[in-house]
This record gives structure tokens, C-alpha cells and sequence, in this order.
């Protein structure tokens, strides 16, 4: 892993279009004989469009397979590129809502795009906040210590452990500390629903509701994309949503799995479809991936 990390250090040097490149045909190797992962892809591309024909189907795959890893090789110039040349790469739409932030509690809301890690290394370039998040210990400690170290290189980040529930969060949001949620993995029935994603029942946690709900919190999405001809990275904020959650948790949620699909639609081979979105099946229904 040393090794690993060495090379994506030395990479991190090079022009994004080439980086980006080299991303991208790392992903059609990777498409190739990544067999389990392709047919994951795969599936849930069948599921969440059936309209589409293979051959469309098939063309996301491999273009997500390319835009996964070329944010893996990417990575490396968010861990050790200069201040100067992230804030020239990452192009913030329309600017960091700081005046939403800081009028109360509030949800980052940051759905599985493959540019995930972007959001929160433009915040913190962009403003003065810090931020809180919810962290899983990867199995490598080397890995481990360098996604950690990257992603608080320029402010300290509060990292949360899911298994301590809600309440840690809720104390760092009323502390003022923003919180990047990602909403959109399938954990189990635990905490979750069975809502709608594309017309799919797929277990979503209803955490960003109840959150939102104990707190008064704004939920603010955000969105990472690569931008066009290898220039960097948008990240775009939209407003916060307003009547959420409302009465209903439940409908809360499937809004927000309908905002993830809307913007899924709009950049289909950015989102992480690698994941066993729907592992989960209500009572009865068979499994997907076998």
C-alpha cells in the first residue's frame, strides 16, 4: 500500500487532463476484470433504467468504471496539491451558502458521486467553517491514515462513528459545525425505509429527516461533477429545501431520493452504481444480485 500511495503521489504532479486520462483507461481495464463489481453496475443500471437498451446500459458501465477510477487517481491531487491549485480547480456554483450555515443547524446533504470527496475540501477553501461527518475506519491502516490526514489537511474535521447513533451528531450540529451527510447506501433495514429510488423499493436511512427534524436543521444539497475537457471539479450548492421534513418521515424521505434521481439523470456514469443499492429487499421479494 506504501507503494500504492507513493505512486499516486508522484502522479499528483502531472496536468489533470493527462491524471484524468490515465483515470479513464485504468477504468476500462478495470471494467474488464472486475466481473462481480461490472455485474453489480450492471444490474442496478437495468433496474433504474429500464428504458434504456443494453447497449446504453452497458456504455454508463464502462463510463462509470472510468470516472471511478479516475477520481481514485485524482485523489492524490487533493491530498498533497497547494491551496492555490485546488481553489483553481474547483469551481464552487453559485458560492458556499455560509449565511445558511451559520443562521442554525444545518445537513450537507452529499449523495454517492464519484466526486464525493470534492464537497468538502471547496467548503473549507471557501469559507471558515468546519465541518463534522460520519467516518468508517478502512480496513488498511495505511489507506486509513492517509484519507484521514487528507481530508483535514487544511482545517480539522469531526469524525463521527455511525454506530454511536444520532445524538452525536445533533451535539456537533447545534455547536455550529455543519454536517456532510451521505444519505444514499443501503445499510440494512435498520434506521431505514422502504422508499422509492427509481422506481425501486430500496432501504434508505431516514436519518436525514429525523435530523432535520430534531434540529430544525437546513438541509443544503451539494453535488460534485467532474467539469468538461479534464478542468477540474464543480461543486454546486442548491437551496436549502424548504417544509422539510414536514409531518411525514417517510415522504421526506422518498423527496429525497427523488432529488438524488434528478441529479443521477443528469450526469447517469458520475454516480456510484458499484454499490449493492437494493441488497435489502422488502418481505418476500427475491434478491437482485445472485
Amino acid at each position: 500500500m506504501r507503494l500504492l500511495l507513493a505512486c499516486i503521489w508522484l502522479i499528483h504532479w502531472l496536468p489533470l487532463p493527462i491524471l484524468g486520462r490515465l483515470g479513464e483507461a485504468l477504468g476500462t481495464i478495470l471494467y474488464i476484470v472486475m466481473k462481480p463489481r461490472r455485474h453489480i453496475t450492471l444490474t442496478n443500471l437495468r433496474l433504474c433504467f429500464p428504458d434504456k437498451t443494453d447497449a446504453e446500459r452497458t456504455t454508463i458501465a464502462k463510463q462509470h468504471f472510468q470516472a471511478y477510477a479516475r477520481s481514485a487517481l485524482e485523489r492524490g491531487v487533493l491530498w498533497w496539491a497547494s491551496e492555490a491549485r485546488l481553489k483553481r480547480l474547483i469551481k464552487i456554483v453559485p458560492a458556499v451558502p455560509v449565511d445558511v450555515i451559520k443562521s442554525g443547524p444545518t445537513i450537507l446533504l452529499c449523495p454517492h458521486f464519484v466526486c464525493l470527496e470534492i464537497p468538502g475540501i471547496g467548503l473549507v477553501l471557501n469559507s471558515d467553517l468546519s465541518i463534522c461527518t460520519i467516518y468508517s475506519k478502512q480496513q488498511n491502516r495505511i489507506i486509513d491514515a492517509a484519507l484521514l490526514k487528507g481530508r483535514s489537511r487544511f482545517r480539522p474535521v469531526t469524525l463521527l462513528s455511525r454506530d454511536k447513533g444520532v445524538k452525536p451528531i445533533i451535539r456537533e450540529m447545534r455547536h455550529g459545525r455543519p454536517f456532510i451527510m451521505l444519505p444514499d447506501m443501503d445499510f440494512g433495514i435498520r434506521d431505514a425505509q422502504f422508499v422509492p429510488f427509481f422506481g425501486v423499493p430500496a432501504a434508505t436511512l431516514t436519518a436525514t429527516a429525523r435530523i432535520a427534524a430534531a434540529t430544525g436543521a437546513n438541509v443544503v444539497p451539494m453535488i460534485a461533477t467532474f467539469l468538461p475537457n479534464y478542468q477540474g471539479w464543480k461543486v454546486t450548492f442548491y437551496p436549502a429545501w424548504e417544509n422539510f421534513p414536514g409531518d411525514d418521515i417517510v415522504a421526506a424521505t422518498a423527496r429525497m431520493n427523488a432529488f438524488i434521481e434528478e441529479r443521477v439523470r443528469e450526469a447517469p456514469e458520475q454516480y456510484f452504481w458499484a454499490h449493492k443499492r437494493f441488497k435489502t429487499r422488502p418481505p418476500g421479494m427475491p434478491g437482485v444480485y445472485d
